[in-house]
């Protein structure tokens, strides 16, 4: 190989061939100067290889280099290089459009995303289902404490004698003692406060013609209160020489020898025998008393209710109300117009003030009829 030769970017150095009995030596100083070269210049052993020297029977030294092997090293550099390109292009996204492969990939892209989807339904589902039961077991847990606690509560009530009557009162009554109150409801001292049904308490109390409504309030923890709504006497049924009170309801509330000052109502259809007490008007006297109401609020109207000493009923067409204190009668007629009736009537006790006689106003007013005034002869 020609000196000056470059091997693998290398550059080989200038070499001499000596002549004569100065062969050896001179190869020997070769030797050494190539060595000195390779290690001034840094070449490495791989790149370039000399790997023996040869003298020729005639003197002559010469390198040969051992091509074979830099062959073998450029082939397997290729070979490498070739790897490398390969390797590159399995990395490479492939660009040519396989329309079979593209739909094969969408059913099984589709397949895929339904298959998760199923799935995720399927683990909401076990979800909900998760959720329900620990719901229904919290409610139940609840429940059993709930029904432990009150269930503890009331054995307790019941059985405690912090909870034992110590007093009962009763409130809003007028005409029906205290005493008797208590006494028709049952109740005692020293007796658990809920060991008792109001309902029952409440009948019996009611028994009574003057309550109309009961309302038992347990006072915790051991008091009572009794709270009734009593009925009013408002009118009075002459019995012989007894007088029935009568309610705005036609209750019949008691049987007194004393009439109360109470209007007085005559001409009542109810059998004698039934004014007792507790019991009630009939039918046709309790429509004739929503009139005797009427009349009643108007006379009030009119300051004279007071005055009012009877109300005959017998007939419905012309009810008559009497006033001993001015010795007057008035006709009122039917239950129409009773404001206006009851004006006229004022007016003529007004002006007719110390006469003795009878009020006429049961005319029809709107009709031209003129009340008048009959002197007691």
């Amino acid at each position: 190989m020609p000196t000056g030769t470059e091997v693998n970017g290398n550059k080989l150095p200038k070499r001499t061939v000596p002549n004569g009995n100065n062969t050896k030596k001179g190869g020997k100083a070769l030797l050494r100067k190539s060595k000195k070269s390779k290690k001034s210049r840094n070449v490495k052993q791989e790149d370039v290889d000399m790997n023996m020297y040869y003298l020729n029977n005639s003197g002559q030294a010469m390198y040969t280099f051992a091509d074979d092997e830099i062959a073998e090293v450029e082939e397997k550099k290729k070979k490498e290089r070739e790897k490398r390109i390969r390797e590159n292009k399995k990395k490479e996204p492939d660009d040519d459009f396989d329309l079979d492969t593209e739909m094969v990939i969408q059913m099984t892209n589709k397949n895929k995303i339904k298959k998760e989807e199923e799935q995720r339904k399927i683990q909401n589902k076990k979800e909900i289902k998760k959720k329900k039961r620990n719901k229904k077991i919290k409610f139940f847990i609840k429940l059993i404490l709930f029904i432990g606690v009150t269930a503890g509560g009331i054995t307790f009530a019941l059985v405690s004698p912090i909870f034992n009557i110590q007093e009962i009162r009763v409130t809003n009554n007028a005409n029906v003692p205290s005493d008797t109150i208590v006494s028709l409801s049952g109740l005692t001292t020293e007796v658990n406060i809920f060991k008792f049904w109001s309902i029952k308490a409440i009948n019996k109390i009611k028994e009574n013609p003057y309550i109309q409504d009961v309302k038992i309030h347990r006072k915790l923890p051991n008091a009572i209160e009794i709270e009734v709504q009593e009925r009013e006497p408002k009118y009075c049924i002459k019995i012989l020489e007894s007088y029935a009170y009568v309610s705005n309801q036609g209750y019949i509330l008691e049987i007194s020898e004393d009439g109360k000052g109470l209007p007085i109502m005559k001409g009542i259809k109810t059998p004698e025998e039934e004014l007792t007490a507790g019991n009630r008007l009939n039918s046709e006297d309790l429509n004739k008393l929503e009139d005797v109401i009427k009349i009643m609020n108007s006379a009030e109207k009119q300051k004279i209710g007071e005055k009012v000493t009877t109300i005959d009923i017998s007939n419905k067409n012309d009810y008559i109300i009497y006033i001993d204190e001015q010795k007057k009668t008035i006709h009122l007629g039917d239950d129409s117009n009773l404001s206006d009736k009851m004006l006229n009537a004022v007016t003529i006790m007004e002006k007719e003030k110390e006469k003795a006689g009878e009020i006429f106003v049961n005319g029809d007013l709107n009709n031209k009829f003129q009340p008048y005034f009959r002197e007691q002869v």
